[in-house]
């Protein structure tokens, strides 16, 4: 029955200008991070941008539906922030796959769900934001008048009633700028073989990301999104489903130096918001990321002032998304504590605080 169900939405998919500007939407939450991945670490954006195109099209065929295919997030801030080094960041993600396989296939997501607390998930964002944001403001100031030209390009999209569209538009004036530096670069096929990450970021380090990024997974991209597919579509894709699928990716994927993934109700979303309703939009936006895969040296020339702005702009969303808690001070303490020390520590705090308060109360 379930395999029934998937070829008959199979059949529905369509690639009409309302999944292509769903497709759109989604890239909002994708490429501002993994551009920024791209130009502030050793990861190749191409092998990033062919991960992200390849799982987009698996996913949205297995489910039948314009799901997302997001960076996890607290890792790359992580990277970009320069917490974690390259092997770190990819062994943080192969961990989180095995700890999704391992709870998505015993069914025990909802349980560990409960030890986590929703405002200590939006306390891990908060942080976070806020890293997101410190790194930005330290690239801005590196040339303050093309920063205050991607703060005004973005003033000018959000007046103009398309806030969520503001960090893609500041990422094209940047690309824009990169391309009269260096010219329009030549298409070249990215290598595809094993980059397989040293042992040595085997570190506490990637063990305290990989239990925040998780934090916000379970949230974020579990629970939620298996909500708004309810929602949106009718769907009765499950946390545990979800888990099983993000797990099974970065198993897959990060072995060839893509960046961790996950899927994410913000994504889902913004594909529904600009119109998407088949699994269409992730097969147009797979085919996007891959054209994108072959002209990607122009982001060593990419300006980094104009990132600066564009992770503010994500670091803004994500903490928007933060505030939303439904208990403020733990989330704003557990955020605090993420930038003070490390996420890490933040993530163990808050559980504790939120295991004994429930106690407690």
């Amino acid at each position: 029955m379930e395999t029934a169900t998937r070829i008959s939405r199979w059949r529905e998919l369509s690639l009409s200008h309302r999944e292509l500007a769903g497709a759109l939407g989604d890239s909002v939450t994708v490429l501002p991070i993994v551009v920024a991945v791209g130009a502030l670490t050793e990861l190749s954006l191409a092998r990033m941008l062919l991960g992200f195109g390849a799982f987009q099209i698996v996913w949205g065929l297995w489910y039948g539906l314009p799901i997302s295919v997001e960076p996890m997030k607290a890792l790359a801030a992580l990277a970009i922030g320069g917490v974690l080094g390259v092997d770190e960041l990819l062994i943080a993600g192969l961990l989180a796959g095995v700890v999704l396989v391992g709870v998505g296939t015993t069914g025990a997501l909802s349980g560990l769900a409960r030890y986590v607390g929703e405002p200590v998930t939006r306390g891990i964002q908060l942080a976070v934001a806020l890293i997101l944001l410190e790194t930005g403001l330290e690239l801005g100031l590196g040339d303050p008048t093309l920063a205050l030209a991607g703060v005004a390009a973005a003033g000018i999209v959000v007046i103009a009633g398309y806030r969520r569209a503001s960090a893609l538009v500041v990422l094209a004036l940047g690309l824009a700028v990169a391309l009269a530096n260096t010219g329009v670069p030549a298409p070249s096929l990215p290598s595809l073989g094993l980059a397989f990450p040293d042992p040595s970021g085997l570190t506490r380090a990637a063990a305290e990301a990989t239990a925040a990024q998780l934090a916000m997974t379970v949230g974020n991209a579990a629970v939620a999104t298996s909500l708004l597919l309810s929602e949106y579509f009718d769907a009765d894709v499950t946390p545990d489903e979800l888990a099983t699928s993000m797990g099974a990716m970065n198993l897959a994927a990060v072995p060839f130096g893509a960046l961790p993934m996950c899927h994410g109700s913000g994504g889902v979303a913004g594909k529904y918001a600009f119109g998407a309703r088949t699994a269409g939009a992730n097969v147009l936006l797979g085919g996007i990321y891959g054209v994108a895969a072959l002209g990607t040296a122009v982001v060593t020339a990419f300006p980094m002032a104009v990132l600066g702005v564009v992770l503010g702009l994500v670091a803004l969303e994500l903490g928007r998304s933060a505030f939303g808690s439904d208990h403020l001070p733990t989330t704003i303490a557990v955020g605090a504590i993420g930038l003070a020390t490390n996420v890490g520590l933040a993530f163990v705090v808050g559980v504790g605080w939120w295991v004994a308060r429930d106690r407690l109360l």
